[in-house]
């Protein structure tokens, strides 16, 4: 049986997820083409105020287009405050020891579940509800929502979902997840390394130098600063998805189906009334 997903992508909603990608990917990616002396790189620690301004409104703009595309209705929204409100719940219990998040692994099965336009706000507003709950508001929330945000929508966008099942569903999942978490944490060490000053001239950020030179170097950063971090990060997804995966994709997909987030409204011709034993009407018709 094929499980509904409350949140489909249609066209209002491809064009707001392809706009706030695009601001993404140039809010993150922008300090690279600094030209020497233009002050431009520093200024990346200051942006925080407008990059948020500009982001928040664009992930409205992603559910009021889903809304509109999809007919989210109370339900959907429901199930949505709910995987926020236990992912939130699930990022303080691992986060600042070597890298163990168990909220990834969660992203990465109701993104499957759910859909990738479903499982783009929900990680985004993960994001935003577990920041509000550990106290880690700062200029780094905006560009934590949308990796969050692509890293949940990676997952609604795997193939097979709705002929593979079992052991190579989950096999597939771990492995995104683990590749998915490396990922988080390289692109997440973007968004400070063009500031950070103080560094080995072998790792740190050379405004004005071709950008492949500047990525060479922005990896070494990353294995050397944040590798166990990630890999912590990518090894307990692994373990998480391969040991309670099968019972929590169960327990989603039996919510969504219960939910029938997609099911029509029907509505039929009133038939004859009944009538009694001597062709009168009932009270009851």
């Amino acid at each position: 049986m094929s499980t509904p997903k409350p949140v489909r992508l249609g066209p209002r909603s491809v064009a707001a997820l392809l706009l706030i990608s695009v601001i993404g990917v140039i809010a993150f990616g922008w300090p690279l083409l600094a030209a020497p002396g233009s002050g431009l790189a520093g200024a990346h620690a200051q942006d925080a105020p407008w990059l948020l301004a500009v982001l928040l409104p664009l992930l409205v703009a992603v559910v009021v287009a889903t809304i509109s595309d999809a007919g989210l209705d109370a339900k959907a929204v429901a199930m949505l405050g709910v995987l926020a409100a236990v992912g939130a719940a699930l990022r303080p219990l691992g986060a600042g020891t070597a890298g163990l998040e168990p909220m990834f692994f969660l992203m990465v099965l109701s993104g499957r579940v759910l859909g990738p336009g479903f499982g783009f706000v929900l990680g985004a507003v993960t994001m935003f509800a577990s920041a509000l709950l550990t106290g880690g508001v700062g200029p780094w929330m905006p560009f934590q929502m949308l990796s969050m945000g692509w890293f949940t929508m990676g997952a609604g966008l795997l193939p097979g979902a709705r002929r593979l099942r079992g052991r190579a569903e989950l096999a597939l999942l771990a492995a995104y997840g683990f590749l998915a978490a490396f990922l988080y944490g390289t692109v997440m060490n973007l968004q400070g390394w063009t500031y950070i000053g103080g560094m080995a001239s072998g790792v740190s950020f050379h405004p004005g130098d071709p950008v492949h030179e500047n990525l060479t170097r922005f990896l070494a950063y990353c294995v050397t600063t944040s590798l166990g971090w990630d890999l912590g990060r990518a090894a307990l997804t692994v373990v998480l998805t391969l040991t309670v995966g099968a019972t929590l994709l169960k327990a989603l997909r039996r919510a969504t189906r219960r939910a029938a987030f997609e099911a029509e409204a029907a509505f039929e011709a009133p038939g004859p009334r009944p009538h009694g034993p001597r062709g009168s009407p009932t009270a009851a018709g």
